[in-house]
Parts: structure tokens; C-alpha cells; sequence
């Protein structure tokens, strides 16, 4: 049996970058695989993109103090990836591998973000794949062209009341087909390779509470129905709901994880138009407090997942908090943080139709596997 641990959102700029990680080293360095999300790029070169909203680069040091903290893989596949231009991805891909960080779902082609990274340890095989529905113009990867694996999503606006002018209508979301039966392609590739295969989605509503598009519930069954036995979800910046699908963890978001506040990439963000609607999402977002970022985002947390040969054993959260200083430190379950994550994954979860159970044991949250509900024992 292994631990494969997995968090949120990561990335640091400051001074002493390996500070970022001190209130959770110790846990994930326990992991015999730790897994993230880069949501950075690693350069200190390249032209900032034009139509990047927020674009974030950190000194080359980032990779080394990743791998310190104890993480081995790492996606790249989200919306920051050509933040810096192709020297800037590259310089990324370049740094993340010398540190001895393997990073999937990104790639000089498409063939190349599409293939799995494959670790081994104590004689079992997880291949790990990536990819992203928030994808700004260019960051797509292609035959001729660098970037992330792409899986594109199509929003439809259908009238509710069709005799009532300017009700608001009902949103409908589907994935891309083609990108879709790429990815479940790559899956199916990816378990000849391997006896275990994580997937990792850049998707979803940022800031939002809760709330998951359509397009993401058809993707998740389908990623599982093709053999992924773990999906884990990036980007909307704050936790969303768990669901236990055939015996196997969709967490819809981890959240952020170790990554600083917008105004540390770019001290302007703060006037634009495009941060302004954000802010609009949440309307807990503080300006003239030290951690701007709006409460919900400080709960986070590392998923734990047990694996063997045939599969996920067990599926455990250890819950984390997130300080001013934008570090996470890990909680006890004495904390009253503790249950107040809980409760919250717990309100999101039946919000969006889970049945999800989070049980306290030995100091993390148990997450139950049985899809009738049933407690394990």
C-alpha cells in the first residue's frame, strides 16, 4: 500500500520561497507520491501575453523548493502556463525537470502534453494525466504549437420563461467531443502503462461557493467509466464538493493550496476591469485587509488516497488553514478550523446532490466509499 497525496493550487514569489511550504512540509513530505497543481510559470525571461488576465512568473528557485517541500509530479495544465510567452513555458519545463519534478498536461505539442507521467513506487504504477477547460486564447496546445492539454467546454443559454423578457436563463454546459475522447483516449493509454491512473482537471467556477457546471459532472463519470480511478480538480481558487463515483474520489476542487494572494503577481490586478468582475463573484473579498482573497479560500486542505495494485483503498482530507502570510498550515482535529472545514465540505457537497460522508478518524476527515452511503467500519 502507498499514499498518494494531492493539493490545490501552488505557487510562490517572495524572498525566502521555501517559507511558502513551512506549515505543511512535515505532511507532505510523508506522502510516498505528492502531487499539485502549478499555477505559475518558473522564469525569470519571456514577454508577458497579451490577453493573459493575471500573468504570474516566479524565480527559477520555485522548482527546487517544490521538490523540498516533497512534491514529485505536478500539472501545468491551466491558464497561466503561457502566461510568459513560449521561452517562459519553456524555461518552466526546463526548471520543474532539473529539480526532479515531473510535470503532465503540458508540452512543446499536443501529442507531448497528452502523454501520462508515470511513477513508480513500492512496485506500483500511477500514471498521471492533465489537462484544462479554462484556456485563454493560444494556450492551447497543437500539433505545431506549445501549451496545455486542452478539453474545452461549449455554454448554452436556454430561455426558462419564454413569454417573460429578461429572465434570466438557464445555463448549459457540454464538453468538447473531440477533446473529451482525447483525453478518455489518453486514459485508456495511460492503464496499459500503469496500474493506477489520476487525472487532473484545470475547470470549473472560480469563487464561486459550491456551485459545478454541467459540463464538469458529464466529464468526471466518463473519466472514471474509462478507467481513471481518481479525478482531482483545479482552479476555481476555493474547495468544492466530493463525490464518490463507483467507488472512486471527483474532487470537483482542492482549492488553493500554497500560492500567494493576486496583488503579489501583479500589483496593479487590483484596478483592472477583469479583477474587479471577479471580485464581484464572492462578495467577501476584503481590499483593505492583509489576506484580500475572500474567507471561504483560506479552508484548504491534502487528499490522501491509499492505493494498491487494484485501486484506491481509501479516500481520507487533512484539513489545512491558510494564514495571512498566504502559508497553509495543517490542522488538528482538536482545531475548531478543523470542523469548520468539514462542515463546509460537507454543506457544498449535499448542495450540489452528494451524498458524500466525512468522518473524523485519527486526525483526518474519512471519506466514505461505499456509494449507498453505508459507514464503513
Amino acid at each position: 500500500m502507498i499514499s498518494l497525496l494531492a493539493t490545490g493550487d501552488v505557487g510562490a514569489k517572495r524572498d525566502d520561497l521555501a517559507s511558502m511550504f513551512s506549515g505543511c512540509r512535515d505532511v507532505l513530505q510523508q506522502g510516498d507520491v505528492v502531487f499539485g497543481q502549478l499555477e505559475t510559470t518558473v522564469t525569470d525571461r519571456g514577454a508577458r501575453a497579451p490577453n493573459a488576465r493575471l500573468a504570474m512568473r516566479t524565480g527559477s528557485g520555485m522548482a527546487m523548493a517544490a521538490r523540498e517541500a516533497g512534491f514529485g509530479v505536478m500539472s501545468f495544465a491551466g491558464n497561466h502556463c503561457l502566461d510568459w510567452g513560449d521561452r517562459g513555458f519553456a524555461d518552466t519545463l526546463r526548471h520543474m525537470e532539473t529539480a526532479g519534478v515531473a510535470l503532465c498536461g503540458a508540452g512543446n505539442t499536443l501529442a507531448e502534453a497528452q502523454q501520462p507521467v508515470v511513477i513508480e513506487n513500492g512496485g506500483v504504477k500511477i500514471a498521471f494525466l492533465a489537462c484544462s477547460s479554462i484556456l485563454p486564447e493560444g494556450y492551447r496546445a497543437t500539433a505545431q504549437r506549445p501549451g496545455c492539454m486542452p478539453l474545452r467546454a461549449h455554454t448554452f443559454y436556454e430561455p426558462v420563461e419564454y413569454d417573460q423578457p429578461g429572465t434570466p436563463p438557464r445555463i448549459i454546459s457540454r464538453p468538447h467531443r473531440g477533446d473529451l475522447a482525447n483525453l478518455l483516449a489518453a486514459i485508456e493509454q495511460a492503464r496499459t502503462l500503469a496500474d493506477i491512473a489520476i487525472v487532473s482537471i484545470h475547470w470549473g467556477l472560480h469563487m464561486v461557493e459550491a456551485d459545478i457546471a454541467e459540463y464538469q459532472r458529464i466529464v468526471a463519470h466518463a473519466v472514471i467509466d474509462a478507467g481513471a480511478h481518481a479525478l482531482l480538480g483545479h482552479h476555481p481558487h476555493i474547495l468544492k464538493g466530493v463525490e464518490v463515483y463507483r467507488g472512486a474520489p471527483i474532487f470537483y476542487s482542492l482549492g488553493n493550496f500554497a500560492i500567494e494572494q493576486p496583488h503579489i503577481w501583479d500589483p496593479e490586478i487590483t484596478g483592472t476591469e477583469s479583477f474587479r468582475h471577479l471580485a464581484s463573484l464572492n462578495p467577501d473579498w476584503g481590499h483593505e485587509r492583509v489576506y484580500m482573497l475572500p474567507e471561504d479560500t483560506r479552508m484548504t486542505g491534502v487528499a490522501r488516497l491509499r492505493l494498491n495494485h487494484s485501486g484506491v483503498q481509501s479516500i481520507e482530507f487533512l484539513p489545512a488553514w491558510t494564514g495571512d502570510d498566504s502559508v497553509p498550515r495543517m490542522l488538528a482535529a482538536t482545531d475548531h478550523r478543523f470542523i469548520q472545514i468539514r462542515d463546509y465540505l460537507e454543506k457544498i457537497s449535499r448542495s450540489q446532490g452528494f451524498e458524500t460522508q466525512f468522518r473524523v478518524t485519527e486526525g483526518h476527515l474519512r471519506i466514505n466509499q461505499d456509494p449507498s452511503g453505508n459507514q464503513e467500519p
